[in-house]
């Protein structure tokens, strides 16, 4: 969702040419897994970065790469070259295996390369810098060969030191947390603060080479006999770069109560450093990002633009961040009055919201601040240092998630400081209470009256952000001196977009992941199918705009898009109940990521990466009694009573994970395994149930559809990564499986009572028909083709087969078969892709021909829907832009994943 730099120009903005379609006679009453051919494809695999640029000055890069089921066994090798066919160093280890233990998934980590790489089976090159770990002693010692890091295990630094060669660049990393225990409105009472540090609890190497090192620290802030808002820093260390990263998560447990001032406010959020100064006060120079690559380029004593003029060379040098000459060589007119040009030690750029931000200095504390410009959105980079050395630091998404700030103080002295906040200081503290005082709403009856104005599910208590998280990405170099501006230039573009390596769509397609059969390469080749391809990118590019015009950014809030649009005011619902934020309702995330891996484009991959981010740690709860379960949207992410499975639903994480192989998505992942504990904790439906039920462990009442879907992507995750609990999670996946194809009406049955104990579904003593619109549409047909494709299970294929025959029948065709039809429903549209696949699972041409009779003319968009937007400015809109009142996000997301699953497996019976 970024801009993109000048470097990453969009490529493959759509792969033109003949879909790889998938055939009609493949699934032609095939409800059983049947295994690939003994001789897939094991073709080499052209590997090439999302943007122009290559890795450009990135430590390195992570790209998850997929393969046909049975192609490579699990100590397989694999060899990395450029376009001269020359070795790169790669490092490789698998990520999840096919069921017969071949290798489905493999991660790649480069520190090279700026052009098309080629992956085949064979032995890696080695890196002439190896990355090397050394956990001896009281410190873990990481060095890329170049640079340096040693890793506190204990305590509150985090990074003791960063050196190059012999000189040490920064030291003393650790993590600051400002809290304010009371808030007031307006300008009344006294501001008062306290500051925490980061306390180690746990250091994990997870890796140690010879291309990639990651080290974890856990921990919490802490001051005096308080510990509280854990923390997760992952480190990443890359063969013989001159950088690392940092991943650093926070998971609030704060207490903030509507209504009351006292609690836990966040007044500062940040990282800071430690910078030796060894240089002259005039051979230290600051940089600080403005907008695009754009830099304040000043010197700590700066010699230009005095009265005085110690020559042009001098002057140039200067600016240049050279070293200067001896001063005894300059104009002794500057020489002899050096020590009267005041010495700028402390520098601050706020960015307090996402168009504007300020940048100002002074000599140092105690001292006026003095205003050094300003701009729009700052690129979130920096760097202190001098002639002999210096720290670049810069923090991702820095105007995208304000309010956010950096400062250098003391560049003056012996020692700078450098301080990356997350959450500035500057701003208004974070306040996560909920929005109002709950309106009366005590009981079910009044809190369901609530939902049918307001379309919030309100509940006293349960709107609270205790347990939500955040994670944030910051680079850091160790330079031998002071960068040229084009090397700067370099640092700031991979601040703003991390260069990413991807495999191409047709290697997703071809290894059959995510749902084979599921998605192909935009094709052009008809009329018919151009038209669809036109309406799909004019969806995503009226979202991307819309994240802009409408200014959905924000520390908690980037990432997420709105619901459901306001056509009076011209604007989306951001203030009404259970039309704000969107928080992953009927699956924009999935919409995302299926457009991207059958198109590759890199544009797709930054806005799906961002809500990934966003509704993996916002949206879900982390720690108590409702970790596990994700918030229905609304007002404040957190704010919905509703707290379900189907947001946490870990099937909307799968894609970013396998696609780079990151750590804290997996983290998030392993997480949901034992989320079935849930239910016994809260009971979903317990505002709408009209017969006694108290949760029982060894009968909980779980549905088919939301609830197992968001269960089971978990389970067939940990089973496919071979996580710590892998057998547990794929016996779930098996007994579920088998319970709800066992039910009298199968996955119409509804739901079914589940005992945590065993993992097994009760079978039902009588047929029962409970559907859902909503069943479906958090994932459960893609779950569903994995699974099939996955597990030999014919009872269960012909289950799920029936569902998708007959959701979109006719009442009568329901009845003949259930003895009763399914009642009102909706989303036909959205559903035709379950028409789309059983037709081809079964071979059952009048489901293909009704698949896209639901597509073009049933309830979601119509070909007849005017496809264009409307402009809009002054006095109508806060800001000039544009609308498109037709399209809301629920339609979005259905329409997209329909469209490209129909293309997919029936673009060629099109009518």
């Amino acid at each position: 969702m970024s801009p993109i730099p000048r470097r990453s120009l969009l490529k493959a903005a759509a792969v033109a040419g003949a879909a790889a379609q998938f055939s009609w006679a493949l699934g032609a009453k095939d409800a059983q897994a049947a295994p690939r051919a003994a001789d897939a494809d094991d073709a080499p695999v052209t590997l090439d970065w999302l943007e122009d640029g290559g890795l450009g000055a990135a430590p390195g890069s992570t790209v998850g790469v997929p393969w046909p089921k049975g192609v490579y066994q699990e100590d397989q090798k694999f060899a990395v070259t450029d376009g001269d066919g020359k070795g790169v160093p790669v490092q490789s280890w698998p990520t999840a295996y096919w069921p017969d233990g071949s290798l489905k998934w493999t991660a790649h980590a480069v520190s090279s390369g700026s052009g098309k790489l080629t992956l085949a089976a064979g032995d890696p090159a080695a890196p002439s810098k190896k990355v090397t770990v050394d956990k001896s002693g009281g410190t873990i010692t990481v060095s890329t060969g170049v640079i340096t890091a040693k890793i506190g295990k204990s305590g509150a630094t985090l990074i003791k030191s960063v050196t190059r060669g012999s000189t040490e660049i920064a030291k003393n990393g650790r993590l600051v947390l400002i809290r304010q225990p009371e808030i007031e409105d307006e300008d009344q009472g006294s501001v008062k603060t306290e500051r925490f540090e980061g306390a180690i609890s746990a250091v994990t190497v997870e890796q140690e080479g010879p291309v990639r090192a990651v080290v974890k620290i856990d921990g919490k802030h802490r001051k005096g006999g308080r510990s509280w808002l854990p923390f997760s820093i992952r480190l990443y260390f890359y063969a013989g770069a001159d950088s690392f990263r940092m991943v650093h998560t926070i998971t609030f447990d704060g207490t903030q109560e509507p209504g009351k001032a006292s609690g836990d406010f966040i007044r500062g959020l940040g990282v800071r450093f430690t910078v030796p100064m060894r240089d002259q006060s005039y051979d230290r120079h600051v940089r600080i990002g403005g907008d695009g690559t754009g830099l304040l380029r000043e010197a700590v004593k700066g010699i230009t633009g005095l009265r005085r003029d110690p020559g042009a060379a001098v002057q140039a040098a200067q600016y240049a961040g050279e070293k200067l000459p001896d001063p005894a060589t300059w104009d002794q007119r500057v020489t002899t009055r050096l020590q009267y040009i005041p010495e700028w030690g402390d520098y601050t750029l706020s960015q307090l919201a996402a168009d504007g931000f300020t940048l100002r200095k002074r000599t140092k504390q105690g001292h006026g601040w003095i205003g050094a410009g300003g701009g729009k959105r700052a690129s979130g980079f920096g760097y202190v240092g001098g002639a002999s050395g210096g720290f670049s630091f810069g923090l991702r998404d820095f105007w995208e998630k304000f309010p956010a700030q950096l400062d250098i103080r003391d560049a003056q002295t012996d020692e700078a400081e450098v301080t990356l906040w997350l959450w500035s200081p500057e701003a208004q503290p974070m306040d996560l209470r909920f929005y109002h005082d709950g309106m009366g709403q005590d009981t079910f009856a009044e809190q369901l009256e609530g939902l049918n104005i307001t379309y919030e599910d309100y509940e006293p208590e349960f709107g609270t952000p205790y347990g939500i998280a955040r994670t944030s990405e910051l680079l850091f170099w160790a330079n031998e001196s002071t960068p040229s501006a084009e090397k700067l230039a370099e640092q700031v573009e991979a601040v703003r977009v991390l260069p990413q390596l991807a495999a191409p769509p047709k290697q997703l397609i071809k290894a059959g992941v995510f749902g084979p059969g599921l998605y192909s390469e935009p094709d052009r080749s008809t009329p018919a199918k151009a038209k669809i391809e036109d309406h799909l990118d004019f969806l995503f590019t009226y979202y991307k705009d819309q994240v802009q015009q409408r200014r959905w950014y924000g520390f908690w809030d980037y990432g997420d898009i709105m619901h459901t649009y306001d056509t009076v005011r011209h604007q989306w619902r951001y203030d009404i109940g259970g039309y704000a934020w969107d928080n992953s309702e009927l699956s924009p995330d999935l919409w995302l990521w299926f457009a991207y891996i059958r198109s590759g484009r890199a544009d797709i991959f930054r806005f799906a990466e961002a809500m990934t981010r966003h509704t993996g740690e916002v949206d879900v709860y982390h720690l108590g009694k409702w970790a596990g379960l994700g918030t229905r949207h609304g007002v404040q992410h957190f704010a919905d009573s509703a707290k379900q499975q189907r947001i946490a639903n870990t099937t909307y994480r799968r894609y970013y994970y396998f696609l780079t192989a990151d750590e804290r998505v997996g983290d998030l992942m392993h997480a949901n395994v034992d989320s079935d504990e849930t239910f016994l904790v809260l009971d979903p439906l317990r505002k709408v149930r009209t017969d006694p039920y108290t949760p029982d462990r060894h009968a909980l009442s779980v549905g088919f559809g939301t609830d197992w879907s968001g269960l089971v992507s978990a389970w067939l995750t940990e089973w496919e990564r071979k996580g710590p609990k892998w057998e547990k999670a794929k016996a779930r996946v098996l007994s579920t499986m088998e319970g709800i194809a066992a039910q009298p009406n199968g996955f119409v049955q509804g739901s079914g009572l589940y005992d945590l104990d065993t993992g097994k579904f009760a079978v039902a003593s009588a047929p029962v028909v409970s559907v859902s619109h909503l069943s479906a549409v958090f994932g459960l047909n893609e779950l569903c083709a994995e699974l099939i494709d996955l597990v030999d299970m014919p009872k269960f294929n012909e289950a799920y087969f029936d569902y998708c025959r007959f959701f979109n029948a006719t009442k009568a065709e329901q009845a003949a078969r259930y003895g009763t039809n399914f009642g009102s429903l909706l989303l036909f549209q959205g559903h035709s892709r379950l028409d789309a696949y059983a037709a081809v699972k079964t071979g059952d041409a009048k489901l293909a021909k009704r698949a896209w009779e639901k597509f073009y003319d049933s309830d979601g968009y119509l070909e007849s829907d005017p496809w264009k937007t409307e402009k809009l400015s002054g006095p109508t809109t806060l800001v000039p832009g544009s609308e498109a009142p037709w399209v809301s996000t629920n339609t979005t997301a259905i329409y997209g994943l329909a469209a490209i699953e129909n293309l997919a497996l029936l673009g060629d019976k099109m009518p």
